[in-house]
Order: structure tokens, then C-alpha cells, then sequence
């Protein structure tokens, strides 16, 4: 039975390369599986179920687009016709009709909002050129096909250690930011609970008698009075 254009397949208990493919409940990683043919296309979406994905499979590095919201006609419409849950993870043919994998690499790696999601590229050609090209674009890693589950085991597990440590980091920061805010509360009340300080207090006062000292006509001292003035005049 197909849900969301993808292939929902039976459990089973039979295994390849020592792997169990009996699907599991759980799935953390979200993995956009990108290939123009069918056949491919089916067969990397149940490993990645074998392995505890969410799978969202296209046909098209357009269609991926679409998903991203990076395709710039469908940016002009409402909806893309995608539910736009959080990927983890790119994987990608790379000969396909429209729109390379390599191109799709380069797009989603120039978008300030994806370039830090992890994407691999697939190819049944061992072409040493293409690979370094991929991987010099920030490819995280490039797969010859027939992908085996070895090598989705590998990227999986990767990815998830990555999303773990990103996870913990962000966990770590919201936890400095706690702490900052509460010593910035903290400090707040005890500015708001102390009393004014002598200081404070003198030097509210100073102004004001400085303008009553400097608008009130100062009175002659008795050294400049004219009495004083004429005894000294006299005496001499």
C-alpha cells in the first residue's frame, strides 16, 4: 500500500550481508531519496526503512527542490503539495534527466537554510573525476551503485551521530542562556531591593544647592566690607 508516494513494504526476516531487514518501529533519521529510476528508487527507499528512516522519495532534482522549498516557480504559488518535514539527510542519484545530482548538490549547498544537511551522492559509474567534483562541492560522501546496506548502515549511523552532537550543542547553549538570564534576573532584583545609598543621596542634593549657591547674591566677606576697608585706611 503506497503512502505519500512512497512504497510501503512488508516485514520480513530475512537478512543480507548479516543485516536483520525486518523494519523497525523506530525511525529518527528523515532521509529525501532522490532517483529518476523506479527500480532504484525503490530499492534505496527499503534499506533506508530496513534501517529506521523516514523516507520522502522524488523522481527528479526539481522535485527535491519543490520538497526544499528552493525551486523559485513554486516559491510563487501557495503550496508545493509536500506536508515540508525536517530533513536530516540527501541522498541522490547522480545522472539524471532536468537537473543533475551534482546541480541539486550545488543548489541545496548555496541555501543558507540547507547547506548544512548532509547529502550523498549515488552514481553506477566509478568515475574518479565526478567523485572529487561532488566531493569538493561538499558532498558528504559518494556511492557506487548497487548501494548495499552496508553503505546505508554507514551514512545512517553518521547522520545520526551528527544530529546526537548537534543536539547536544544546541542543548548546551539553551542552558548558558538559562543561566545568563536568570544572573541578569537575579541581578535586576537585588538592584530593585537595595536601598539608596549615601552617595546617591548626596548627590541628588548637590545639584540643587549648587544652583542655590551659584543664583543667590553671595554677601561681602569682612576682609572686602567698607568698614573694614576705612579702619585699615585710617590706621595707616
Amino acid at each position: 500500500m503506497a503512502r505519500n508516494g512512497g512504497v510501503a513494504w512488508m516485514r520480513t526476516t530475512e537478512k543480507i550481508d548479516g543485516y536483520d531487514l525486518s523494519t523497525s518501529d523506530t525511525e529518527e533519521v528523515h532521509v529525501l531519496a532522490v532517483d529518476d529510476s523506479l527500480v532504484d528508487r525503490k530499492v534505496i527507499e527499503r534499506l533506508l526503512r530496513i534501517s529506521s528512516c523516514k523516507v520522502t522519495a522524488v523522481d527528479s532534482g526539481r522535485r527535491a527542490l519543490q520538497y526544499l522549498g528552493l525551486d523559485e516557480e513554486i516559491q510563487k504559488k501557495e503550496t508545493n503539495g509536500f506536508d515540508g518535514l525536517k530533513v536530516d539527510l540527501i541522498i541522490t542519484d547522480y545522472c539524471m534527466p532536468g537537473m543533475t545530482g551534482y546541480e541539486l548538490l550545488k543548489k541545496v549547498k548555496e541555501s543558507s537554510a540547507f547547506r548544512e544537511i548532509p547529502v550523498v551522492i549515488m552514481s553506477s559509474e566509478n568515475v574518479i573525476a565526478r567523485i572529487d567534483r561532488c566531493l569538493e562541492e561538499g558532498a558528504e560522501d559518494f556511492i557506487v551503485k548497487p548501494v548495499k546496506l552496508s553503505d546505508v548502515k554507514r551514512i545512517i549511523d553518521y547522520t545520526t551521530t551528527e544530529l546526537r552532537e548537534g543536539e547536544q550543542r544546541e542543548g548546551t547553549r539553551a542552558k548558558r542562556r538559562g543561566i545568563n538570564k536568570r544572573k541578569q534576573r537575579e541581578g535586576d532584583d537585588d538592584l530593585s531591593s537595595s536601598p539608596p545609598s549615601t552617595l546617591s543621596s548626596s548627590t541628588s542634593s548637590s545639584p540643587s544647592s549648587s544652583i542655590q549657591s551659584a543664583t543667590a547674591p553671595s554677601s561681602p566677606s569682612t576682609l572686602d566690607s567698607p568698614t573694614r576697608r576705612l579702619k585699615m585706611t585710617s590706621s595707616e
